[in-house]
């Protein structure tokens, strides 16, 4: 007959839904342990904690209320929370480069420029068209790196951005 199934076929399906229902078990607990696997590692490597991230970027501004606005209207950078019913910007999760430059670069722009900040963006010429039309100077590097493609432009107090689209 059509449609029925053995004792055994039954109980080979209760011992298949049995397994799946232990699964997001089963993961969870191996991610556990890959994390004190990881943990153990870093601790025989002598690097017991480490920091998981950038918390801010604070700098000095003219007009520190204008700045915030700008960045909100033309980033998408939410001001710093009043109360603890506002929640901060959250940025998406990525690669983050960390890179000291040389005293006397020039690729920050002017010498007495300390810092250069660099966002990342998922399509460069989609943000380089939304900046521009809002009327902010961007220049698009017009060459593709391996690591992806990048534009600058700076902020109404002159500190230089640069926008990068991951390759």
């Amino acid at each position: 007959m059509r449609g029925t199934r053995s004792q055994g076929d039954r109980a080979a399906i209760v011992r298949r839904a049995s397994l799946v229902a232990m699964l997001p078990a089963a993961i969870a607990a191996a991610i556990v342990a890959a994390g004190a696997a990881d943990a153990i590692a870093q601790e025989e490597a002598g690097m017991t904690e480490q920091v998981s991230g950038i918390g801010g970027f604070f700098f000095r501004a003219e007009d520190p209320a204008a700045l915030s606005a700008w960045y909100a209207e033309h980033l998408g950078v939410t001001r710093t929370p009043t109360s603890h019913d506002e929640a901060p910007w959250a940025q998406q999760a990525g690669p983050t480069v960390f890179a000291p430059f040389s005293a006397d670069t020039e690729y920050f722009g002017r010498p007495e420029q300390q810092w250069m900040l660099n966002f990342r963006v998922r399509d460069l010429d989609a943000m380089v068209s939304r900046l521009r039309a809002a009327g902010v100077g961007v220049e698009v590097d017009p060459e593709t790196y391996p690591n992806g493609r990048f534009a600058r432009l700076q902020d109404p107090e002159g500190n230089p951005i640069q926008l990068w689209e991951p390759g």
